[in-house]
């Protein structure tokens, strides 16, 4: 593992642990199903932050460097051969959700977006979950808007078509 450079700019990182934790937690659950994964992903994005902030470009926005680096963290979990061989239980009860936001009462919704494809996956999870503009997830992901702003379209289409009239009470 390389050293931190004590000799680069150094990231606030209570205030970024502060601003961010939260959100990052919720993000990382969604993303592994799993709570404690989600918990050592977030404890690993940090410690990337903190590693890697004298490359961190001013001009981008930091809350999406670091969603970035934490999506990046759970597709590396994800891709490990050891969370392959292991029969995640999953608990939906347990997201952690802001007191004005996310209510894990009914998981109909969570459940659904958590079958999704992974590219679909993402941006649902960043444009509802994480409050995020196009632009800033086509930032994030690498991808031009216009296949951003696709992938949510055919995202909210298959959740609509799979959930059927579940939220608002409508007939197919």
């Amino acid at each position: 593992m390389p050293a931190i450079n004590f000799s680069a700019p150094v990231p606030d990182l209570d205030r970024m642990m502060t601003a961010y934790g939260t959100s990052l937690l919720r993000l990382c659950y969604l993303y592994l199903k799993d709570l404690h994964l989600a918990e050592d992903a977030v404890q690993e994005a940090f410690l990337r932050v903190l590693k890697n902030y004298h490359r961190f470009d001013q001009s981008g926005g930091e809350k999406a460097w670091i969603n970035r680096i934490a999506i990046n963290v759970c597709k590396d979990m994800l891709r490990s051969a050891w969370r392959r061989k292991v029969n995640v239980v999953e608990d939906l009860g347990e997201i952690p959700h802001e007191e004005a936001g996310f209510s894990a009462a009914d998981t109909t919704l969570v459940e659904a977006v958590m079958e999704l494809k992974p590219r679909y996956k993402e941006v649902i999870l960043l444009f509802y979950y994480q409050d995020m503009k196009i632009a800033d997830i086509a930032a994030i992901l690498g991808a031009p808007e216009s296949t951003i702003s696709v992938r949510l379209k055919r995202a909210r289409d298959i959740l609509k078509k799979q959930l059927g009239g579940w939220y608002y009470g409508e007939e197919d």
